[in-house]
């Protein structure tokens, strides 16, 4: 009689199959690690267009979501409305580190040198830092860019210039919750309007302080259009009571404005929110 031979058992099988299955995984894991490493420029675009509700988009992105290069625009939600774009393209830098990822930034148009971002989970949520700027060294964008962000801007319509510095400045993310330490402070310089002939009409300082409850003070640093106000920001909701007012003769020149921008009281206009 002639005799079979002996059928692998499973442990044999499995050690005649492991190095098909390594294979097959090494190639899964490779794929993967290329697919991410050569990850195209525009779903970085895609992704942040999601998260911003569309108010924020990277058109023409080129490059990969690691390097890559973009036009930067605003606008709302509605895809009908106007948008506007900063006066050159945007090229950033993202890398991974021990900390989490770190973002560098480079628009000539509006910066000197680059700006640094640092991305890291913490519990329950992600914290973002950014790299100090000095008012001397800070990011300047055209106060036309608020035009697009829709009602009061678009009415508004400001020229002029606006400079954005930061000191310690860490931002903690959270479902429903946001959490500021640090220090922001926004110059808008020598701005006019389409609603007074006057121009400029002044220019002015926000200041937000990071804390428990993060505060904010606003101030005129010259002009005929007078603004101070201070208010925070309680359970992520903004409280501020602002007043505007024009100096002496200058009344007559600024009366529209006045009228639009808040409530009027008297010679002055109240300026409320939350």
């Amino acid at each position: 009689m002639t005799r079979r031979a002996p059928r692998p058992t499973p442990t044999a099988a499995a050690h005649a199959r492991a190095p098909w299955v390594w294979a097959a995984v090494g190639s899964v894991l490779g794929l993967a690690l290329v697919l991410g490493l050569a990850a195209p420029a525009h779903w970085l675009a895609w992704g942040l267009a999601q998260a911003s509700q569309q108010r924020v988009q990277l058109h023409d992105a080129q490059g990969t979501v690691w390097h890559g290069t973009a036009q930067f625009t605003l606008g709302t939600a509605d895809p009908q409305a106007p948008r506007s774009a900063l006066p050159g393209r945007v090229a950033w830098q993202l890398q991974p580190s021990w900390r989490g990822l770190r973002l560098e930034l480079q628009m000539p148009c509006c910066l000197d040198g680059s700006w640094a971002w640092t991305l890291q989970p913490q519990s329950g949520g992600l914290q973002l830092q950014a790299q100090d700027r000095s008012p001397q060294q800070a990011l300047r964008l055209p106060a036309k860019l608020l035009a697009s962000l829709g009602t009061p801007w678009n009415t508004l319509q400001l020229q002029g210039m606006l400079a954005l510095s930061t000191q310690a400045l860490a931002v903690s993310l959270a479902p429903g919750q946001l959490q500021l330490q640090g220090q922001l402070q926004l110059q808008a310089l020598g701005l006019s309007t389409s609603l007074s002939t006057l121009q400029p009409i002044g220019s002015y300082q926000l200041r937000v302080q990071g804390g428990a409850e993060p505060t904010l003070e606003l101030q005129t640093l010259e002009g005929a259009l007078q603004l101070q106000g201070s208010g925070r920001l309680q359970a992520g909701r903004l409280q501020f009571t602002g007043f505007a007012s024009a100096t002496a003769g200058r009344e007559e020149a600024l009366a529209n404005l006045l009228n639009i921008i808040g409530r009027r009281d008297g010679a002055r206009s109240v300026i409320q929110v939350g």
